[in-house]
């Protein structure tokens, strides 16, 4: 059974025909409307143009936004025209699929968990770190979504009391310390501190440039790449105090960086956690997909829902 995963972003929508085995056929792409009746239509022309080659049965969405319990309806995505528009149900009418909807994190965790990194853990975290960090949590194999529908936001875990301010509006969140908003910063800080040359800019500073600079040897974004590690570590061992998960996978852009800091923040997290030296600990690795994640979990979880359904079609 083909279906087709689309990750709707607020530069970009990207659908793409995925099959059983969590493989790739074909992908589209186009622009990301500013409206919400545009971007619907958007999505479903997209959709067809796949449809018109492939027999495609179902359609899952990934969305950077706030979903209902019932993967019906997107009540909030900050870069997206959607505001409580009942997309899944929107989008089935118009093209004669069964629709879901699932976040984007949480669909990127499905596609490691059925396919990738985390393929048959019975625990699997998702720690995606790029601006910020966004997180989720499979269980026996069905994603964790709270009461509501929003959980987990691990990024906002509060990791240094008084610590740096959030866009959330809290202090010292997690993402503040370990993201590449937070590498960028973090190196501005060393070097403002300690006057050590480096071949960083003065302006303009990313966490890409740090990344490069560190693998280039520069002292400041070494020491700026392993305080990432540490707070990785610390921040795993949160995660691993409250879900205790079996593995953890690391994704987003700066995971293109781990060789940088993986086997520091695991010495981190191992020596961080409770019960340190007296307990099982989470395998640590990076994510198997990177960009088509949420595609190629967006696809599974509409292939399982179709399955799921069937008995009570007949």
């Amino acid at each position: 059974m083909l279906t087709v995963g689309v990750d709707v972003g607020g530069t970009s929508v990207r659908a793409s025909v995925v099959d059983p085995h969590g493989e790739i056929l074909e992908t589209r792409r186009v622009p990301t409307p500013a409206t919400s009746a545009e971007l619907n239509a958007a999505i479903a022309t997209t959709v067809r143009a796949l449809s018109d080659h492939y027999p495609v049965a179902g359609v899952g969405l990934a969305v950077a936004g706030f979903v209902s319990e019932d993967r019906r309806v997107v009540r909030f995505a900050p870069h997206l025209a959607w505001r409580h528009v009942a997309v899944a149900d929107e989008l089935a009418d118009r093209l004669g699929l069964p629709v879901v909807l699932e976040h984007d994190a949480n669909a990127a965790a499905v596609a490691e968990q059925r396919f990738g990194a985390a393929a048959g853990a019975r625990v699997a975290a998702l720690v995606a770190i790029g601006t910020g960090i966004g997180g989720a949590l499979v269980i026996d194999g069905e994603v964790f979504r709270g009461a509501y529908g929003v959980a987990p936001e691990l990024g906002h875990l509060r990791v240094v009391p008084d610590g740096r301010p959030c866009s959330c509006g809290k202090s010292g969140c997690w993402e503040r310390y370990c993201s590449g908003t937070a590498l960028a910063a973090t190196a501005a800080e060393i070097r403002r501190v300690t006057g050590e040359p480096s071949m960083l800019p003065a302006i303009g500073l990313t966490g890409v440039a740090v990344s490069r600079a560190a693998e280039a040897g520069d002292p400041v974004a070494r020491r700026a790449m392993a305080e990432l590690a540490r707070w990785l570590g610390e921040g795993l061992a949160l995660v691993a105090d409250v879900y205790d998960p079996e593995v953890v996978v690391i994704s987003g852009g700066v995971s293109d960086s781990a060789p940088l800091f993986l086997d520091e923040a695991r010495e981190h997290y191992a020596a961080a956690v409770t019960g340190a030296g007296h307990r099982p600990l989470a395998r640590v690795g990076v994510a198997h997909y990177g960009d088509p994640a949420a595609m190629v979990g967006a696809a599974a979880l509409a292939r399982e829902r179709i399955i799921t359904d069937a008995p009570h079609l007949t």
